[in-house]
C-alpha cells in the first residue's frame, strides 16, 4: 500500500482494549484523487508508545509508529493513492498500562478509476427557498452506486443505488424544502459494486443557488425591449439596496447565467448586460438577481421578467409597389414604337402591291 513507518513482524491480535480509543483521520481528506498523497493521523495518549494501523481484511498491522517524538499522535503516509491503497482503516495504540480499543472507521476512497458520470440538476439549479430540486447522476457505464458530495460540505457523501433507465443508469438525490445550507457546489461518482472504495472521475460540478434572500432587483432594456436584427441593447440590472453581484438569466437556456460585479463604489447599485449585433438566439424572457459576493450561492428574489423582441429590418431596397416602375415603362414604349413601324412598312408594301396591280 505504500504507508511509510516501521512495520515489524507481528503476530494479529484479537483483544478487547482497555484505554479508550484513539481518534482518526485523513489529511487532506477521505477522498483522494488516484496517484495523490494522503497521510494518516492516529491520536491518542501521551502515555502512549506505540501506534499500530489496520485495514479492514486484512489482520496484520499495516503500519507501527513508536512514539518518540511526541506520543499522542502518530502518521502514517501514503505517497501515492492508488485502488490497493483505498478501504476502511482504524488504529489502536498501547501503553505500559495495556492496548486501547480499535478506532473508529476510517473510510479512504480513491477517485479516477472510470470515466467520470453526467450531473444535472432539475427543473434548475436556481431554486426559491423553501422549494424542491433534484439532482441526477448518470452514466453511460454500467455503475451500481452513485455518490453526491457537496464542496466544502461538512456532512458525509450520499450514496444512491443506480437504476437502469432510459439507457442509462441513473440515481436521483431529491433536495427538498430547500434552504440556505444547500446553496453550493455539488459533484457526483460512480462505483462498482465490488470495489465500493473506488470511484469514478468527478462529474462537471452543478452550482445550486438559492434565491429569495433579498429583495427583487429591477431589470430594464435600453434603448428599448424590442430590437432589430444586428443592433446592439443593453440590459440594465439595478438594486435599490447594496449588493456587489447581478446575474442574468434566460427562461428555458441551459448555459449558465451571466455575471457582472458592481464597479462604481460611489454610484447606483446596477451593472449593464451588453449584446452586441442582435440575432433572433437572443430573443426570450429574461429575470436578473443580485447577490453578495461573499455569499455567492444566495441571490435575491428574482427581478420582474423582461421579453426581448427581435425582428427583422425592414427591407429598404425593394420598389415600392405604389411607385411608377420607370423602366417597365421605358420597355413598354419601346415595343409601341418598334409595332408601329413595323405596322407602317407593311401598309406601303400593300399600296405599292396594289398600284402595280391597277397598271397591269
Amino acid at each position: 500500500m505504500g504507508v511509510s513507518a516501521v512495520t515489524p513482524i507481528f503476530t494479529a491480535l484479537l483483544y478487547l482494549g482497555t484505554l479508550p480509543k484513539p481518534f482518526i483521520w485523513a489529511d487532506p481528506g477521505t477522498i483522494i484523487t488516484m496517484g495523490r498523497p494522503v497521510t494518516i493521523w492516529c491520536q491518542g495518549s501521551l502515555q502512549a508508545e506505540s501506534y499500530h494501523l489496520y485495514k479492514e481484511q486484512v489482520s496484520q498491522p499495516l503500519g507501527m509508529w513508536v512514539a518518540w517524538n511526541f506520543r499522542d499522535k502518530a502518521r502514517f503516509s501514503i505517497k501515492s493513492m492508488s485502488p490497493n491503497s483505498a478501504g476502511q482503516f482504524q488504529c489502536i495504540y498501547n501503553s505500559s498500562s495495556g492496548w486501547s480499543e480499535r478506532s473508529d472507521y476510517l473510510q479512504l476512497v480513491v477517485t479516477g478509476m472510470y470515466s467520470k458520470p453526467s450531473f444535472s440538476a432539475h427543473p434548475s439549479p436556481l431554486v426559491a427557498s423553501g422549494g424542491n430540486v433534484s439532482l441526477l447522476c448518470n452514466s453511460k457505464d454500467t455503475m451500481d452506486t452513485f455518490h453526491l458530495l457537496k464542496e466544502g460540505g461538512a456532512g458525509p457523501p450520499q450514496h444512491r443505488e443506480s437504476r437502469f433507465s432510459a439507457g442509462r443508469h441513473q440515481a436521483v438525490f431529491p433536495v427538498d424544502s430547500v434552504n440556505i445550507s444547500h446553496g453550493g457546489i455539488y459533484r457526483c461518482y460512480g462505483s462498482f459494486r465490488f470495489s465500493s472504495h473506488v470511484w469514478s472521475h468527478p462529474s462537471d460540478h452543478v452550482d445550486l443557488k438559492v434565491t429569495g434572500t433579498f429583495e427583487k432587483p429591477s431589470l430594464s432594456a435600453h434603448p428599448g425591449p424590442s430590437v432589430t436584427l444586428g443592433e446592439n441593447v443593453t440590459l440594465q440590472c439595478r438594486s435599490e439596496s447594496w449588493c456587489d453581484t447581478f446575474h442574468l438569466f434566460k427562461e428555458g437556456f441551459i448555459v449558465p447565467p451571466q455575471r457582472l460585479h458592481w464597479q462604481n463604489n460611489t454610484g447606483p447599485f446596477q451593472v449593464n448586460f451588453t449584446m452586441s449585433l442582435v440575432n433572433s438566439v437572443h430573443a426570450g424572457t429574461y429575470r436578473c438577481y443580485s447577490s453578495h459576493s461573499t455569499s455567492p450561492y444566495l441571490l435575491s428574489q428574482p427581478s420582474d421578467p423582461l421579453e426581448l423582441i427581435v425582428s427583422e429590418a425592414a427591407n429598404t431596397t425593394s420598389p415600392s409597389k405604389h411607385k411608377p416602375d420607370f423602366k417597365s415603362a421605358s420597355n413598354s414604349q419601346d415595343y409601341t414604337v418598334e409595332n408601329l413601324i413595323r405596322m407602317g412598312m407593311t401598309g406601303l408594301v400593300l399600296v405599292v402591291l396594289v398600284v402595280l396591280l391597277y397598271q397591269s
